[in-house]
């Protein structure tokens, strides 16, 4: 029986959970890479096309097809399953919920070229052409939102009614001249020093610490989201998490923010300790033209699982007005 890298991770941390072990122990190094899950007539189960480099992009694809179309970009490393909790609730409301796998993440191949912004923003490009999608609400996630805002950037707003930018990376995080209130360089070689060091160590420390906010007092922690963003994270592939880092950390959204012409929600926790609200949603929302600007008081990073609610009722109140 052929068990996919995602089986695998699944049964591999379940088994963990109800034995005790440690998360951070599970190596799913010895299993080849994802495939393309067949059913019993050889036939392919999962959603995928294979863009113009050959890569293939694994994406999910809910709710009913003649729905309005709202698209999902997830953050670094996971993957599309992030942004579940939002597509089940908005696909319940009668929504097309399509969220991709980024190229080197979750389902999708693991190409060893192309891990930069303009690729991930052309590989959206790709999805949305091949499916057709007219009018849809663009939501991104950290480094989604760059992929977003990119995406508007290089290809307009034909295909798009809407954007939200959730936590997201732009206009730019990386400390220089222009951006004075960024993060310095070193923050981010410190990022990829860690995680050559001992990747899996280095996923678990982020997850069940800042990323969550767990690391705060009177944090109601979650060891399953901790172990469910490890999953992802290790479901990477090892040079695409390296190479994104780059991406999204050194990426100059600025000019494409100003070609932003749709209706824009920023949503941004202030207690976000992944990606600062000061030079990010702050500069952001006042470089896209007549965009809503919400702050989530003591949000952390994840606002689509540890503020779920609010966020979900605020992603139908944008899409339906």
């Amino acid at each position: 029986m052929h068990v996919s890298r995602r089986e695998f991770l699944v049964t591999t941390a379940a088994a963990a959970v109800m034995t005790g072990s440690s998360i951070a122990a599970l190596s799913p190094d010895t299993v080849h890479p994802a495939q393309t899950p067949m059913n019993a007539k050889g036939k392919q189960n999962m959603s995928t096309i294979t863009t113009k480099d050959g890569t293939t992009i694994y994406y999910k694809d809910w709710g009913p097809k003649t729905g309005p179309v709202i698209t999902f970009s997830h953050g670094w490393p996971l993957s599309s399953d992030a942004c579940e909790a939002q597509m089940f609730f908005l696909a319940s409301q009668g929504f097309r919920c399509i969220a991709l796998d980024r190229r080197g993440h979750g389902r999708s191949s693991q190409p060893w070229d192309g891990n930069h912004m303009d690729q991930y923003a052309d590989d959206m490009a790709e999805l949305f052409e091949k499916l057709d999608l007219k009018k849809a609400t663009i939501v991104g996630h950290s480094t989604g939102g760059g992929e977003v805002a990119r995406y508007i950037g290089r290809h307009g707003t034909k295909r798009v009614s809407k954007a939200v930018l959730m936590g997201a990376v732009p206009p730019i995080m990386v400390k220089t001249k222009a951006n004075p209130g960024g993060l310095p360089l070193s923050v981010f070689d410190d990022f990829r020093a860690a995680y050559l060091a001992d990747r899996a160590q280095f996923f678990l420390n982020v997850a069940s610490g800042p990323f969550f906010g767990f690391n705060r007092p009177g944090a109601k922690v979650s060891q399953g989201l901790i172990q469910s963003w490890w999953m992802q994270g290790m479901m990477c592939g090892h040079k695409n998490a390296y190479d994104c880092i780059k991406a999204f950390s050194e990426t100059d959204f600025t000019e494409d923010l100003r070609k932003f012409d749709v209706p824009t929600l920023i949503i941004h926790g202030d207690d976000d300790q992944i990606v600062p609200i000061g030079a990010s949603a702050m500069l952001s929302s006042k470089l896209v033209k007549n965009s809503i600007l919400k702050i989530y008081p003591g949000g952390a990073h994840a606002l689509g699982d540890t503020a779920k609610e609010q966020l979900n009722k605020d992603l139908l109140e944008f899409a339906k007005s």
